[in-house]
């Protein structure tokens, strides 16, 4: 069976300025080039990708907890630009420079907003939560889905609510019934299993107040300045994969200068760790050719 998870390496805290705590772990050598990891919905720091390939390709791993989540100390009402100065403040504290990013499911669009604030120096969207609230996709949307985008655009703070009530047996619960099988036999695997509930306990340990920002802020309008995002930018979907984005990334590539969207044959959303180090190897070559 494929190594896909692994503990942490190295675990930790950092304090932000004005005090509040962020959550990180780290996989891969220490020297290595880093990249951040800005995890998918409701998991923690405990969950990273690519066990079997940081070493060969020289990359440090370094997953971070949104606030509210894991053990990051919350922000309500917080914002994707608050987030991007989370980033920025914590590379510098940690001596990362401007580092590479990697955005995976509800993680993306955090992401996206530091690429467009020009925090990081190339990114890639693996599986990524669209910009469903974007008015293109308003007949593209299962009916109960957008009820729940209608709600998080007209009133934020009732749709918190709402997402306020998951639990992490929950998440898992509606991920395993809603995957192909080709994800299923990753996420099943016993090893990787463990480590993605771990994930989803850590990460509702402080309650589902920092889940329920996150999906507000992604299902809501994003306000993310895309089109002036200025570093590479690679957004993987796998052809399987129908839950992440209506058109599989089409129109969120358009949107991006530059973007290269590619179409994983056979795959389904759990491209990052199925193929960690086809994802990896593109996103340092974008660097490396600068």
């Amino acid at each position: 069976m494929d190594l896909y998870v692994i503990d942490p390496v190295r675990i930790g805290t950092e304090r932000l300025p004005g005090g509040r705590l962020l959550g990180w772990a780290e996989w891969g050598p220490q020297d290595g080039v880093p990249v951040l990891l800005s995890p998918g919905a409701a998991t923690s720091r405990h969950l990273g990708f690519g066990a079997d390939v940081l070493d060969g390709l020289g990359v440090r791993l370094i997953s971070v907890d949104r606030p509210g989540l894991g053990a990051s100390s919350p922000l309500p009402g917080r914002t994707f630009g608050d987030f991007v100065d989370d980033v920025r403040a914590f590379a510098g504290q940690r001596g990362l420079g401007r580092p590479l990013m990697v955005g995976n499911s509800q993680g993306a669009p955090f992401a996206l907003a530091c690429a467009a604030a020009g925090a990081v120096r190339a990114l890639a969207v693996v599986s990524g939560a669209d910009e469903v609230a974007e008015p293109g996709f308003a007949d593209a949307l299962p009916e109960e889905l957008r009820r729940l985008v209608d709600l998080a655009v007209a009133d934020p703070a009732a749709a918190e609510q709402v997402f306020a009530g998951f639990t992490p047996q929950g998440m898992w619960d509606m991920v395993m019934s809603g995957s192909p099988e080709c994800d299923l036999a990753v996420y099943q695997q016993p090893a990787f299993a463990a480590a993605y509930r771990r994930a989803l306990d850590e990460a509702f340990a402080q309650g589902a107040a920092g889940y329920a920002r996150d999906t507000v802020l992604a299902m809501g309008r994003w306000g993310i300045g895309l089109s002036d995002i200025a570093v590479p930018v690679d957004l993987w979907y796998g052809e399987k994969d129908t839950g992440h984005s209506p058109d599989q990334g089409i129109r969120l590539a358009s949107r991006i200068p530059g973007a290269v969207r590619h179409l994983v044959p056979g795959a389904g959303g759990a491209v990052l760790w199925t193929h960690s180090e086809q994802v990896l190897s593109t996103l340092l070559g974008r660097v490396a050719r600068r």
